[in-house]
């Protein structure tokens, strides 16, 4: 085969421009770098996605799993007001009721003398004050 260039040609061809049965290396580096940016572009989307779980999770909030479910509609349905609502329940702190209310029920129980072990109802039993029918010598039966 000759190497002549067709005659409808320029003379100088772009470097792009390979001869026919040749690698086209442009190709294969926009081929990489497509690749390349896919997989950054949906790391960057799934970790923005993440954001208001991680920052839930930071604080250890209370809400963790409601931000965690809502962060998760949001990426199903891509509907946005569901990831702005939870990054928005993340940043907030709620009161935490329910630690208080355990801590006082379990209290509670001890001090009724009913401590609860797993699932099973454990009573303690504590020796009753004996009562005397017999009234001390000088008082009176007067009541």
């Amino acid at each position: 085969m000759t190497d002549n260039i067709h005659p409808a040609a320029i003379e100088h061809l772009p470097a792009f421009i390979t001869a026919p049965g040749q690698t086209d290396w442009l190709f294969n580096v926009v081929v990489v770098f497509l690749l390349a940016m896919v997989l950054i572009v949906g790391n960057f989307y799934f970790r923005l996605h993440a954001l208001p779980e991680h920052m839930a999770h930071r604080g250890k909030k209370v809400q963790m799993e409601i931000v965690a479910v809502l962060a998760l509609i949001s990426l199903f349905t891509h509907n946005h007001i569901f990831w702005i609502a939870g990054l928005l329940l993340a940043m907030i702190d709620l009161p935490d009721f329910s630690s208080p209310m355990v801590s006082i029920a379990q209290s509670l129980e001890k001090l009724s003398g009913r401590d609860r072990v797993g699932e099973e109802e454990v009573v303690v039993s504590e020796p009753e004050p004996q009562l005397k029918s017999e009234t001390p010598a000088g008082a009176s039966k007067n009541v």
